[in-house]
């Protein structure tokens, strides 16, 4: 028994010593991680913190670009919008704008029509400033952004470029330097293994003295390699450390600063932005608040009274009110005869049957020819007839007066054709002339027959108002200097008794007027061009050339301008030698100021062009 127990722990303790040469063998097999292989995976964990890094802030980078493109598409579809608006706003003031037609002229007299239309004026430069809106949207902010985006991007790449590559030059030298290391140890190794083998040879009494020597020499050439292994691996690992230090302490701080100053450039401008927006509209307010301020200053102006005065004036007739209708007794079988004064159109000395005769309310009885009247306007009331009289003879006097202007223009021609032969013809201007003199008599013959119509007018009307009588075509101009307050009232025309006109007459009365280089403010010209040059069925007339103001100049008169000294206006129509030149100041805007007060200068092609004072 005691054998038995004997080879039991005989057993036991070869299996122990089986069991603890193999965990020999494994711990030969896993050696323990040296402080270089800690070290190399602290260093493999930060080059992972550092690409995630990287990778947090593309991606951060990316969402910033992504918002000012979407920030910049906002000012886009903002600027159209406001582009759209306005042009809305211009195309319903331009629909309700008045046409050139005898309604819309009708309607310019009332104060409340005017009122719109000065609305509508002011609506169209409401939609300019709109427009305004939109043009610095898109230069300030969209175009800059734009242009700001594609430089923002090509830094961003940059930057990540440089980034991406420092840390494959990194991981490029750490790989390096883990190849020097394995080849060292792998060296050490080899070396150790060359020197057991010399030792067991050299111990070994059957190896021949050659083979120990063989031995012995390649244990030293081991040795050797593993010496300069190790000077290598010493070497890299010092570069490397270097290069790792610069790494970590310079380059990618570097970078991740300039990624940082890029971002906070970014926010910066997109603040900007947003500031520049509201100041666009800012911008504006003042000009947006003198069209408002000019929308309520038109409305007002509304006069009621004016207007509906306007209303009187204009569809007046002049009759006499009927008298009083005569009692009529039937219980007597008498005839009842017209009264003198009443309305009726039966004739004197015709009876009619009693009981069947009313007096007719003319007054009140629609005029049911729609037609055209007879050439006399004898169909209308008066007061209605006479301006018709009145405005046809303004008419015919309008026409008489370009037809003078042709026939003078054609004069002067013909007097360079007889002092300069060469330059033409004289009698090839004859022919003209005289076609010119007939229409010019023609027209006087017509003034003369309308002047006798609306004589007889005036005559049968109740009150009889000379003052209302014009004519634009005989005006007398005198160079007499006065005050500026007398300045002020227009002469009337002149006319020969009949109301006829005399050529001799309007060459008596017509005096050219002076024009003085150094004229004296408190003096100027007295006599006024003629009405018909305000004539608006026709277009506006070109620009000929500008003018500065020399002298303030009220206006108070019709078909006149204010204008403040050094004011500088266009010029629309020369001084046909009566002292007056018609210049404009806008499109709504014109009217005649004194040619001594004012500097001229006409533009080369136009008529007559020279620069006076």
């Amino acid at each position: 028994m005691l054998r038995r127990r004997s080879h039991f722990f005989v057993l036991i303790d070869n299996a122990l010593s089986v069991k603890a040469e193999k965990e020999e063998e494994q711990k030969e097999e896993e050696p323990t991680a040296s402080p270089f292989e800690e070290y190399l995976q602290t260093l493999l964990q930060l080059k992972t913190t550092s690409a995630d890094q990287f990778d947090n802030l593309e991606k951060h980078t990316q969402w910033g670009i992504e918002f000012v493109e979407k920030y910049n598409k906002f000012v886009k579809e903002r600027s159209e919008i406001e582009i759209n608006y306005a042009k809305q706003i211009r195309n319903l003031s331009k629909k309700y704008q008045p046409k050139k037609n005898s309604r819309e002229e009708e309607e310019s007299k009332f104060s409340f029509c005017r009122a719109f239309f000065t609305t509508l004026n002011e609506l169209n430069d409401y939609a300019g400033q709109h427009e305004v809106i939109a043009e610095n949207l898109t230069s300030q902010i969209f175009v800059e952004l734009t242009r700001y985006l594609q430089e923002l991007k090509a830094e961003r790449k940059t930057h990540f470029h440089d980034g991406r590559k420092a840390q494959q030059y990194i991981e490029s030298s750490w790989k390096q330097l883990e190849s020097c290391k394995r080849r060292f140890e792998r060296d050490c190794k080899e070396a150790d293994r060359a020197q057991q083998y010399f030792e067991k040879m050299d111990a070994d009494i059957n190896v021949t003295k050659a083979d120990v020597e063989k031995a012995r020499q390649q244990a030293q050439m081991r040795h050797q390699m593993a010496s300069d292994s190790k000077g290598d691996y010493s070497s890299y690992l010092q570069k490397f450390n270097q290069e790792q230090n610069d790494h970590y302490h310079t380059i990618i701080p570097n970078i991740f600063q300039k990624l940082q100053d890029m971002e906070e450039k970014r926010i910066e401008r997109i603040g900007a932005c947003m500031k520049t927006f509201a100041e666009v509209d800012r911008q504006v307010l003042p000009i947006v608040g003198k069209c408002l301020d000019g929308m309520t200053t038109a409305a007002e102006s509304i006069e009621p009274k004016t207007d509906s005065q306007q209303v009187v004036e204009s569809y007046k007739s002049g009759f006499e009110p009927p008298s009083d209708v005569e009692f009529e007794d039937y219980g007597q079988a008498m005839k009842r005869t017209v009264s003198e004064n009443s309305l009726s159109n039966a004739k004197e000395g015709k009876e009619k049957p009693a009981g069947k005769s009313k007096p007719k309310l003319w007054p009140f009885i629609k005029n049911k020819n729609k037609g055209s009247g007879p050439e006399d306007f004898s169909h209308l009331p008066p007061e209605q007839r006479r301006k018709k009289l009145q405005g046809k003879i303004d008419d015919l006097n309008k026409d008489i007066h370009k037809e003078m202007d042709q026939r003078d223009a054609l004069t002067k021609m013909k007097d360079v054709y007889i002092k300069n032969p060469q330059m033409g013809d004289p009698t090839s201007v004859d022919p003209r002339l005289t076609e010119i003199a007939q229409s010019i008599e023609k027209l006087q013959a017509e003034v003369q027959k309308f002047e006798g119509w609306l004589a007889e007018v005036e005559e049968r009307m109740p009150s009889k108002s000379d003052s209302h009588r014009r004519s634009g075509l005989y005006e007398t101009q005198s160079n007499i200097a006065v005050s500026n307050n007398c300045a002020q009232d227009r002469e009337r025309p002149l006319s020969s008794p009949d109301g006829s006109y005399t050529e001799e007459q309007n060459t008596e009365t017509q005096v050219k007027a002076n024009i003085n280089p150094t004229p004296n403010p408190n003096t100027i010209p007295t006599t006024m061009p003629d009405d018909e040059e305000f004539d608006d069925d026709d277009e506006p007339l070109a620009t000929i050339g500008t003018c500065k103001a020399l002298y303030p100049f009220e206006g108070h008169n019709e078909g006149t301008i204010a204008v403040a000294e050094g004011e500088l206006l266009y010029v629309i129509e020369e001084d046909k030698g009566d002292g007056w030149t018609r210049v404009r100041r806008n499109q709504d805007e014109e009217g005649y100021v004194p040619t001594s007060y004012i500097e001229v200068n006409l533009e080369p092609n136009a008529k007559g062009a020279m620069t006076y004072i």
